[in-house]
């Protein structure tokens, strides 16, 4: 057989979200003469000029909420049968993996893989309605279940959850490691004074994340350490409504939006503390970055206990008390500790990219031997 195994991840666009950074990390650790990456997408990604230098194709179909039900079931047909090139599909997009799965059953592609990033749907009553739909599809259509947590598996397969494999959210740990020269200038850069308290986060502008609520915890801290600052990396449809918050809050001059960064590794190094008071999540890759960087993380009980790899750096606390929050953070902004380097826990945890990316292309290249 000529060529490597070719799979096709399914995501809606190949942007900084969680799961798609894995995705690029996994990519990124593949041995691409046995494996390689294409995508099927429905909107242009930040990774997509990345994907198409390694040998990747990205295929793009419209996205259900612009052709509607009917309309997106056909794109999906249509290009299964006009692409019988596929024997392995990977989809990423939660419940709605439901319809991409049962379509390429349909098209009688033998390797259909769910995976679940998630614990919870986003959007309103019609479209929770709607992915709960397509969500009954899913276990029925899959021919192999996967989850980055033991919580995301129960969500999305319910009593087919022991059967899923959970693939850690790995990350390329050495690039965490911790640098003051990173953080020097990447302080400098922002215009902060070395001494200043900086708090971070990392991640998509939208309901889930918890901005509005990140920024009341932030004014309160403010209140207590004058210097402190808060940094916001990522994008997404609440920036502007989270910008106004912060100016009607008298913040301005102390958030600071980065927009989509390309330097996570780096920028982390300029943080003090991650604060990440998430509504739901699968199992953060950011987390893990944070970790990696050897950050106090503060975040939300509703988080998975699974995000915390024994390093004595995640603090967990319900989103029902914001007062202890600001204790909380108040509290390790006194003594912060040494910033050490993490690297042999992610490994002995099973949480670097290298080991994820093995485990990941020994099993596409069994399923691989088997369709052939």
């Amino acid at each position: 057989m000529g060529g490597p195994v070719r799979v096709l991840h399914v995501v809606v666009n190949m942007n900084r979200g969680g799961a798609e950074t894995l995705i690029m990390n996994l990519y990124r650790n593949m041995d691409l003469e046995k494996v390689q990456f294409d995508f099927l997408t429905c909107k242009e990604g930040v990774f997509d000029q990345e994907i198409i230098n390694m040998g990747g194709k990205v295929h793009r179909i419209s996205y259900v909420t612009e052709v509607g039900h009917s309309g997106y079931i056909r794109e999906l047909k249509e290009f299964f049968k006009k692409h019988p090139e596929y024997t392995i599909v990977h989809s990423h997009m939660d419940k709605m993996s439901g319809l991409v799965l049962n379509a390429a059953a349909k098209a009688d592609i033998p390797v259909r893989i769910a995976h679940s990033h998630n614990t919870s749907s986003e959007g309103g009553i019609a479209s929770k309605v709607y992915k709960w739909y397509a969500g009954n599809h899913i276990t029925s259509s899959a021919t192999h279940l996967y989850a980055c947590s033991e919580a995301a598996a129960n969500w999305l397969f319910r009593n087919k959850s022991k059967m899923a494999t959970i693939l850690n959210n790995g990350i390329e740990a050495d690039k965490f490691r911790f640098s003051k020269e990173n953080r020097h200038a990447i302080r400098e850069s922002l215009g902060i004074e070395k001494d200043a308290l900086i708090l971070g986060h990392v991640g998509r502008f939208a309901y889930q994340k918890n901005h509005s609520y990140l920024l009341n915890i932030f004014e309160g801290v403010k209140h207590r350490i004058p210097n402190a600052y808060l940094l916001l990396a990522g994008d997404g449809p609440l920036k502007e409504k989270v910008m106004a918050k912060s100016s009607e809050l008298y913040l301005d001059k102390n958030v600071k939006f980065l927009g989509i960064r390309e330097d996570i590794d780096a920028l982390l190094q300029a943080f003090d503390m991650f604060i990440f008071p998430s509504i739901h999540e699968g199992l953060p890759v950011t987390l893990i970055e944070a970790q990696g960087a050897g950050l106090p993380c503060v975040i939300s009980d509703n988080i998975t206990k699974e995000v915390d790899l024994g390093m004595g750096l995640v603090h967990s606390i319900s989103l029902q008390n914001k007062g202890l929050w600001i204790n909380k953070i108040s509290n390790l902004a006194k003594n912060l500790p040494l910033r050490e380097s993490n690297e042999d826990v992610l490994l002995q945890k099973g949480f670097d990219i290298r080991k994820t990316a093995d485990i990941t292309q020994t099993a596409y290249l069994s399923f691989g031997e088997k369709v052939i």
